[in-house]
């Protein structure tokens, strides 16, 4: 069938590749440039100007600045800690109040659905929230990022829609083994649905990573700050861990360092992605396809 493909075919299937090909240089290549600057020399990298398709001077003193930090190691240990207990209390709850959502045949769901839907478009702004964390003993603790977001209406919503796609008769087979609500859950729902539930889990996960402004919020002790605050704070102030420099050498070091940082606090979560892409695609229609 592929060699009896007429020239309009053929003219449009090299269009699409052409036009995915840019599309791809275009996503990609912001990340090639920071990768190779991040590598370059210093001095030639403040002397260059376009694009950069390899590294400028090889250097890795970039690197050595932002490591020798000693803010660096210990926020990304609290970054991993915040990243495993987040997204676990994330699915926990997530899956939970989907599987109820999704149940047929007790009273108030919907207003209970409506009432959750509510909070994805209506916040109460961030002096509220800060009043509510500290009220409630939070601050200045673990917790403070973790409950505020511990549930996503909108994970919620499509992890709620793929355990509504199961068949009811699954379930009604369950049910009459003698099978609880906890069994049928977890050794029917979720095995069917785990394609959601990775998703789910990336998705979470990278907001976990990525945070940094709940932390600059709630946390007052340094040594509980995540990655990406102190990320944050070395791109800003161009910090460099206590190390002495003269004034030439730091204005030259500014930008190299920047780009190290970068590489530093986004490199790790992205090796995620290769492990859920497979699941990506499926996750996040089968979830969102079907009411």
């Amino acid at each position: 069938m592929g060699k009896n493909k007429s020239y309009g075919d053929k003219l449009f299937i090299t269009i699409v590749y052409v036009l995915m090909g840019l599309i791809s240089l275009v996503c990609l290549y912001p990340m090639w440039h920071v990768i190779m600057a991040s590598f370059s020399d210093p001095i030639e990298l403040m002397r260059h100007t376009g694009v950069i398709l390899k590294p400028l001077g090889y250097s890795v003193e970039g690197y050595r600045v932002v490591l020798q930090n000693p803010n660096i190691p210990r926020s990304y240990m609290n970054t991993i800690f915040y990243v495993v207990l987040g997204t676990s209390v994330n699915m926990i709850l997530t899956t939970f109040g989907a599987y109820a959502l999704s149940r047929k045949g007790y009273m108030g769901k919907r207003i209970l659905t409506l009432l959750i839907v509510f909070t994805m478009y209506f916040n109460a702004g961030l002096v509220p929230n800060f009043l509510l964390v500290k009220n409630m003993g939070m601050y200045n603790t673990v917790w403070a990022l973790v409950l505020p977001g511990a549930v996503s209406t909108w994970n919620l919503i499509v992890m709620k829609t793929a355990f509504q796609s199961v068949p009811v008769s699954l379930e009604e087979s369950a049910r009459l083994d003698g099978a609880n609500d906890f069994v049928i859950l977890f050794r029917i729902f979720l095995p069917l649905s785990k394609a959601t539930v990775a998703v789910m889990i990336l998705f979470y996960a990278v907001t976990h990573w990525s945070a940094w402004f709940n932390a600059m919020i709630y946390l007052s002790d340094r040594a509980k700050f995540p990655l990406q605050l102190i990320m944050r704070e070395i791109l800003i102030a161009n910090s460099t861990g206590g190390n002495s420099m003269t004034d030439t050498d730091a204005m030259f070091l500014e930008e190299v360092v920047k780009y190290a940082t970068i590489v530093v606090s986004t490199v790790p979560i992205l090796f995620i992605y290769p492990f859920a892409q497979k699941y990506f695609m499926s996750g996040v229609m089968m979830g969102s396809v079907k009411e």
